[in-house]
């Protein structure tokens, strides 16, 4: 890939974008490089805003070899906004199949240690939520949301679509695109986002480096049918097989349809993949491999995540251990995070700092979710595990025993049930007013320690400046989430002067930043909830600001949570309030 006119973070070069680009012309106002789960929910974000966006993904919208299969509850949130949720949930995996995690020396053969997460029909729903994690793997994760957003000419996704190149212009980008069929074509675009995945063309084209924080290693699925073994299996079944043997086996096996799709993650080498899966199961069942395949796990995350008009999202951005599921609840987040402030730039309300503030908000978010997962990561190839432990003899049953209790130890539900690592990031940034002085203490009291012994956050419990919102029904199927998305909304109550709210709402208006008022019954589960009596929203869903009274001066409150406050070099603060 080529591209010109490259320049600093502040913007596009003057005057580049000379260099002719071939094919007829057309212009957008997003052009998204890159079809998997991350850029198309970026395009869920923009069509449901308004936004005029082009897609283009150089396969063909089926994934053969799926990678990612479990979409985790925050992510689910986002798509619920979008209008998918169900639609995820309903994709095919079986209610009634197991969620459980199991350690094992094979399948079917002697376990070792199991935890337990009942069915997606039968478990109990969490109270911090209203979209718990979904099964859905990536076969049929990524045809749902291409459908949803519709294939060229009934939609903005162009499959067996490559970005050759791009230059800049003052005002964009111009970039060129070849199809499956050779032609060639020119996008003018005002930004253009690369979700094309770790290796990123893109991200390499800006010059972007994305240095290694830990040891890239190799390792080698094997995706294969085995019809029968659930059946076969009966209670000893999981969704989720870690096997465990001196081998060299440790890593899991996973169901990926409920019914006979299983991938196997296993070391690199030359033994044929039916041999590798057999040593991995304990019972005999026809197997068809159907794929087998090397993959680099890395640690990365890129040094900047916009370089002008150019910006990076999901893979692209950071590359995460799969270890916890955080790298596409990592990249969903990107997307709905950048989704609200392109549409403010493009509508004309953000000030000169909104888009600065990604990076500054989300880049964060994947450092810690890269740590997590590579702790998890270590928790199971650091295990010690002992020659006799495929023993059948009393040493065996020992050995067993004994790894049973140092996995039991290790605190592994960590690393299938952390709803602190999806939603108890708080973003730090210009565009975030903190409470003023004293309101920390008359917030709400937060319990130090939950009912399994760790640290209990607030990020549930109460609305935390630069924290996701907190759920709470206000009707059946209807949470305090749904009112969050296309403008910011402020949280007030409802039972003082109505006009306590309207320096906001002209304030707002003045700067064509929408604002929805929203009004708390006293006594309100909601109020008790959030803690203050005045919450502000962002359209990501996350807390702006909050008071125990009206916004003091809220054009500067308006100037700063767009991006032009003191602090991102916009214009000063109005005075007054």
């Amino acid at each position: 890939m080529t591209v010109t006119g490259r320049t600093a973070r502040g913007g596009p070069e003057e005057g580049a974008g000379s260099r002719p680009l071939p094919g007829p012309v057309e212009e957008t106002e997003v052009l998204i490089v890159g079809g998997g789960p991350v850029g198309l929910a970026l395009g869920l974000d923009l069509a449901w805003r308004g936004v005029r966006f082009v897609l283009v993904e150089a396969g063909d919208g089926r994934i053969g070899h799926p990678k990612v299969s479990t979409v985790g509850p925050r992510a689910m949130e986002l798509f619920r906004r979008w209008g998918v949720a169900d639609a995820i949930r309903g994709a095919g995996w079986p209610p009634g199949h197991t969620l459980d995690v199991a350690w094992v020396t094979a399948v079917g053969g002697h376990e070792l240690h199991r935890l337990r997460f009942g069915t997606a029909a039968g478990r109990r729903p969490p109270a911090h939520t209203p979209e718990p994690e979904a099964i859905c793997p990536q076969h049929w994760l990524v045809p749902l949301l291409t459908r949803r957003l519709g294939v060229r000419p009934d939609g903005p996704v162009r499959l067996g679509t490559r970005l050759t190149g791009f230059d800049r212009t003052p005002d964009g980008v111009r970039a060129a695109l070849t199809d499956a069929a050779g032609a060639r074509t020119t996008v003018r675009a005002r930004y253009l986002v690369g979700c094309d995945g770790a290796a990123s063309p893109v991200r390499k084209a800006c010059g972007i480096v994305s240095p290694e924080r830990h040891a890239t290693r190799t390792l080698r699925n094997v995706l294969f049918r085995a019809p029968g073994l659930g059946a076969l299996l009966g209670g000893r079944a999981a969704l989720v097989h870690f096997v465990t043997e001196p081998g060299g086996l440790r890593y899991p096996l996973r169901a990926m349809d409920g019914r006979d799709l299983y991938r196997l993650t296993c070391p690199p080498g030359p033994a044929e993949a039916l041999r590798v899966v057999r040593r991995a199961l304990a019972v005999d069942v026809p197997v068809e491999i159907l794929s087998d395949a090397d993959w680099h796990l890395t640690h990365r995350v890129a040094a900047r995540y916009r370089d002008g008009r150019v910006l990076l999202v999901g893979d692209a951005a950071h590359a995460l251990s799969p270890s916890g599921g955080f790298g596409l609840a990592t990249g969903i987040g990107d997307a709905a995070d950048l989704g609200w402030k392109l549409a403010a730039e493009l509508a004309g309300w953000a000030g000169p700092g909104l888009l600065d503030a990604y990076e500054t908000e989300r880049r964060p978010v994947a450092l810690a979710g890269l740590e997590e997962s590579h702790r998890n990561l270590r928790r199971t190839l650091d295990r010690r595990v002992a020659p006799a432990l495929l023993e059948d003899s009393p040493r065996g049953e020992e050995a067993r025993a004994e790894l049973g209790r140092r996995i039991a130890a290790s605190d592994p539900r960590r690393e299938f049930d952390a709803p602190d690592a999806h939603f108890a990031h708080r973003y730090r940034s210009p565009l975030i007013a903190e409470a003023a002085p004293g309101d920390a203490e008359a917030g709400p009291k937060v319990a130090p320690r939950g009912p399994d012994g760790r640290d209990e956050p607030d990020w549930h419990r109460a609305a935390v400046p630069g924290g996701r919102a907190p759920h709470v029904w206000l009707a059946p199927g209807r949470s305090t989430l749904d009112l969050f998305g296309r403008a910011f909304t402020l949280l007030r109550p409802e039972a003082v002067d109505a006009g306590d709210a309207d320096g906001a709402a002209r304030a707002f208006a003045a700067r064509r930043v929408p604002l929805r008022v929203w009004s708390v019954p006293p006594g309100d589960e909601v109020r008790r909830r959030y803690g203050y009596p005045y919450v502000l929203v962002r359209p990501d869903g996350h807390v702006a600001w909050r008071g125990h009274r009206p916004p003091a001066d809220p054009g500067a409150l308006a100037d700063l949570v767009r991006g032009a406050g003191p602090d991102t070099g916009g214009p000063p603060p109005e005075g007054g309030g």
